[in-house]
């Protein structure tokens, strides 16, 4: 079964064996384009399902539904290097237009960074992907892209945006964040690593772009919805009035966010 869809921005037609997969990207389909216009074209076989199966380590046998979504990413992102885009594991959150990507070992805890920061800021934040979003290196810098391969709670919004900053999660017990110099080792580890010399190749390049085009953080943290707010004035630059009644006549508020500045006053109001 063939369908057309857009990952990334790039054109993408999937042919598939199993209709799961199309229901599983069915927020990506391509309106009105012909297969003409095709980009990246995918095809998967049952060799593709056996080998994710021999790669797998889930402690029980994933149905081949599953494998071939898998399959299936694996061949778009063997494919975008070629279109200046490479996938990368991560948790992205965006906040007022931009971009935050938080990375980390499986199991360290990105994703909860996340759910804290959403809890946090509302409606300013917006999950992009929580586990494999697809970054372009454009030409004006990083962007990134949503994509239905999401991770086990399924967070993700078919957008764009422009990446400000990405931040390496280690569990502490104390929180705290600090800039990072020398994070390309680190990103080398994140980034899917194409079979294809020739897209590998392309990888490490577009990796080296993006060390050079975004700032880098490690976020010590724990828990508690105080870390959420820490990293965020970190990343972003901008700061939170967490509770006004603490306010005294000598205290200075600055808000940089115009949406920021009407809950001011609407707390102050209630005050």
């Amino acid at each position: 079964m063939k369908r057309i869809y857009r990952f990334a921005g790039r054109v993408t037609e999937i042919d598939s064996l199993y209709d799961k997969v199309h229901e599983y990207c069915r927020g990506w389909l391509a309106d009105r384009v012909t297969s003409d216009a095709v980009e990246i074209r995918v095809r998967s076989t049952p060799e593709d399902l056996e080998l994710e199966g021999s790669r797998s380590d889930l402690p029980y046998i994933p149905s081949d539904e599953y494998l071939e979504e898998l399959a299936v990413y694996r061949q778009i992102c063997e494919q975008m290097p070629f279109f200046d885009t490479i996938l990368f594991h991560g948790s992205a959150i965006a906040v007022d237009g931009e971009a935050y990507l938080f990375t980390a070992p499986s199991g360290v805890g990105k994703s909860t960074h996340a759910r804290l920061w959403r809890t946090l800021l509302g409606d300013r934040a917006t999950m992009v992907n929580d586990d494999k979003p697809l970054i372009h290196m454009s030409e004006n810098g990083p962007i990134v892209y949503g994509t239905p391969w999401n991770g086990k709670h399924h967070l993700s919004t078919n957008m764009a945006s422009p990446l400000k900053a990405i931040g390496f999660i280690c569990r502490d017990e104390v929180n705290r964040i600090c800039p990072l110099t020398g994070a390309y080792p680190k990103l080398l580890q994140q980034v899917y690593r194409p079979f294809n010399p020739a897209a590998l190749s392309k990888t490490v390049h577009l990796i080296d772009l993006m060390s050079q085009a975004v700032d880098f953080y490690e976020i010590h943290c724990n828990m508690d919805p105080e870390a959420a707010r820490i990293s965020f004035e970190g990343m972003s630059g901008k700061r939170l009035l967490m509770n006004l009644k603490q306010l005294t006549d000598r205290t200075v508020v600055v808000v940089t966010h115009r949406q920021a500045a009407l809950q001011l006053c609407d707390q102050v109001v209630h005050i």
